[in-house]
């Protein structure tokens, strides 16, 4: 029930139908009202408003008054209150179809509120109930992006990543359309966190890589993005495509005053990495990055024990499943299903023998190829004496021919074709 000052303003507006009357309750309301009051107060106001006695047009200007009013209000509670109070009364108005885009600027008015208090799933849910594509209402390409970004950007602060891609994927269809820098920046940085969250951690550290270039946004988020691009490349499956990425980022200048630096450096040079550096690196990751995947293992440990086995194969011609096992701290068996699967994807050259319980690695780049299993350039040993063997016999041949032909000319012109 409103305040004796503001019910009894609310009558005599009622009486003359003036809207001059109503706009006056608005403009006095501090004066009218108390702290404690004003949320009923305010409801009271929206309840006389929204009879419909007052005609389309002044109906309209008073509610967008009203939102102008609790603006300058500027709390956020009261905001949530109110705007939510008048939300669910426009339905019930007869002028509700001439009052979509007031309803939409309260929905987008209590969604800051929400978000100001850190309740993202409310805003979200808020922000999806305005109508963007009805044929009521027109509205611009770059505000429907603004609204989708921030649905977005809300359902990621929950750690929703599967409503997020939805606008996302509807943030695709316009974002072409959009010229906004600062629109088209939060486009990019958002599907980079959907791609972290998705695990898709090469897409993700490509992703933030180049957004990390960003002249739009300060030098500390860049270098944030920067590491992040970093942690994402670590977290990718261990092969060439990640080899690349890691190079990367390693040449990048800025990388070095990281502290994800060391441990860049060493997965960059397929070195060993051992337990305490893994740990310490993992106290700087987002949960979902530590989620376990299928196999019970976590995402970093999975990488890890992935890398690892790529750095083995850069010391060994060939290892043995157990021994392969206590260099990774898994069982030999584990060890092999593990290295199998590499092969199997394209990521490691080389093959097993499973009878006398040995992995053969080729050495050097695998393909990326699923299924092949081999390297681009065969460079084994192997194959690098057969190179020197074959070079050897070529030029014997050729000191040989120089020497036929320097003392019996005439015989090599005749036998020899030169």
């Amino acid at each position: 029930m409103a305040s004796p000052k503001v019910a009894a303003a609310l009558e005599e507006a009622a009486k003359s139908a003036n809207i001059a009357e109503y706009s006056a309750i608005l403009s006095n309301i501090k004066s009218l009202s108390s702290p404690d009051t004003i949320d009923t107060d305010l409801k009271a106001f929206a309840d006389a408003v929204l009879t419909g006695n007052l005609g389309v047009v002044s109906t309209r200007t008073l509610v967008t008054d009203l939102i102008a009013a609790l603006r300058t209000l500027e709390n956020h509670d009261l905001w949530i209150e109110v705007g939510q109070h008048v939300v669910r009364s426009i339905p019930t108005t007869p002028l509700s179809s001439s009052l979509i885009e007031q309803s939409a600027t309260l929905r987008e008015l209590i969604a800051t509120a929400h978000e100001a208090n850190e309740d993202f799933l409310d805003a979200a849910k808020l922000l999806a109930e305005i109508p963007l594509d009805s044929s009521q209402r027109r509205v611009p390409d770059t505000d429907k992006a603004a609204i989708w970004v921030r649905i977005v950007r809300n359902y990621l602060e929950v750690d929703d990543s599967t409503a997020a891609e939805t606008y996302l994927n509807k943030l695709k269809n316009v974002m072409h359309e959009v010229s906004d820098p600062e629109l088209n920046l939060h486009f990019r940085l958002s599907a980079a966190r959907i791609q972290d969250s998705n695990r898709q951690f090469l897409q993700a550290a490509k992703s933030y890589h180049d957004i990390s270039f960003s002249p739009a946004i300060a030098e500390d988020e860049r270098l944030h993005t920067l590491a992040m691009a970093i942690k994402c490349a670590i977290l990718a499956p261990a092969g060439p495509m990640r080899s690349r990425a890691l190079g990367q980022l390693y040449k990048d200048e800025r990388s070095a005053g990281l502290e994800e630096y060391g441990i860049l450096e060493k997965m960059f040079f397929d070195r060993l990495l051992s337990a305490a550096e893994v740990d310490k690196f993992a106290q700087d990751l987002a949960p979902h990055q530590l989620a376990k995947t299928s196999d019970g293992s976590t995402v970093l440990a999975k990488a890890v024990v992935e890398h690892n086995l790529l750095s083995a194969s850069r010391l060994y011609s060939n290892i043995g499943f157990d021994e392969l096992g206590l260099l990774l701290g898994l069982d030999g068996d584990k060890a092999e299903e593990t290295t199998a699967r590499m092969i199997e994807q394209g990521r490691l050259a080389g093959s097993i023998d499973q009878i006398d319980r040995i992995i053969w690695f080729e050495g050097g780049e695998a393909s990326g190829e699923k299924g092949s299993g081999r390297a681009e350039v065969p460079v084994g040993k192997e194959m690098r004496r057969w190179d020197s063997n074959v070079q050897a016999l070529a030029e014997d041949v050729e000191r040989l021919t120089d020497a036929l032909q320097a003392e019996f000319p005439d015989f090599v012109a005749a036998q020899i074709a030169v």
